[in-house]
């Protein structure tokens, strides 16, 4: 362990489009924020071909491009980042107290404000075949990537209210969607089902499975293999969507920050306050219901104002205790 300790007024756990956009707007507010980017820098938009909805890129971008110009824009106004992972923590919480983070297992950080913005990481089935195509058809959000299939034939698995809500919506816009329930039925609620069974274009299929995502360097097909019959069956696809949830990176968190049963974080009202004073949630590892880069950018701008705001009032009533 070292014995080195770093005093700093703001460090910014991970590096998506909140932490950025939380750095951006900390910087400026002269918090000299340090960001760490955890294991995968830029997030979950790293994984991403194409960002088509995200304002202020009318011809696209890719999500790799996206996050090297976020970290320029950010580093531009001050901020330093640091490749590295947050291993525990140490919360205070007394107003005005201290912050404290291992790095690495090894490096000592001690910050007046934390902001939280570790994501949330998609599930995924597991399969090579899966893993392979990944940003090649393979996507674990319908919302951000199902405008690339317009037209064309997808499938989608999953069975909760996610899943039935993305398979609707793909079939809006694609020519078929092809669902696969793993059990006999759906978890999602009755009002949810009843948009699945009533939408013509979508073939619900129950104890379904994936057996093969095919294709070489794009999705071409899917084989599915009933868990019953043990039948398999071959279709040709474009897309396949994988809505079976999210798992918030919340893990070192967990008995100092108030979480709901999922783990998310929980944070008060309108504000990306949680539980402790100075400590504050950003992005996916607090919204499980958007889970855009947009509003993921937007509540890291709420974090840093909210940051600025507490080490404000801290040193003003420090002011008038002096």
């Amino acid at each position: 362990m070292s014995d080195t300790i770093e005093r700093i007024k703001c460090l910014i756990i991970g590096s998506g489009p909140a932490g950025y956009t939380a750095a951006i707007y900390a910087a400026r507010a002269d918090l000299k924020p340090i960001m760490y980017t955890g294991m995968e820098p830029g997030g979950q938009l790293t994984t991403t071909t194409e960002v088509d909805n995200f304002p202020g890129y009318p011809e696209g971008i890719d999500g790799p491009s996206m996050m090297v110009q976020l970290q320029q824009q950010a580093e531009r106004f001050g901020t330093e980042v640091r490749i590295g992972m947050i291993t525990s923590v140490e919360f205070s919480t007394e107003v005005g107290g201290i912050h404290k983070a291992v790095v690495d297992n090894k490096t000592h950080i001690e910050a007046e404000t934390v902001i939280i913005s570790t994501g949330a990481t998609a599930k995924y089935l597991g399969l090579p075949s899966e893993q392979k195509l990944r940003g090649g058809g393979v996507s674990a959000c319908a919302v951000c990537d199902g405008f690339f299939y317009k037209g064309q034939d997808v499938a989608i698995v999953g069975a909760g209210d996610t899943a039935a809500e993305e398979a609707t919506y793909l079939a809006n816009i694609c020519n078929k969607v092809t669902m696969l329930v793993r059990k006999d039925y759906m978890k999602a609620s009755k009002a949810m089902q009843h948009r699945v069974t009533s939408t013509p274009n979508i073939d619900l299929r129950y104890n379904t499975e994936v057996d093969e995502v095919l294709g070489d360097m794009v999705v071409e097909g899917l084989r599915m293999k009933n868990n019953v019959t043990g039948d398999k069956e071959e279709i040709a696809i474009t897309g396949l969507f994988i809505a079976i949830g999210h798992k918030p990176n919340t893990d070192i968190f967990k008995g100092q920050l108030d979480m709901d049963d999922t783990g998310y974080l929980i944070t008060k009202g309108k504000s990306t306050k949680t539980n402790l004073p100075g400590v504050f949630a950003s992005g996916d590892v607090q919204d499980k219901e958007y889970r855009q880069a947009v509003t993921a950018a937007g509540t890291g701008c709420m974090a840093a104002l909210d940051a600025e705001r507490y080490l404000a009032t801290i040193e003003s009533h420090n002011e008038v205790e002096a």
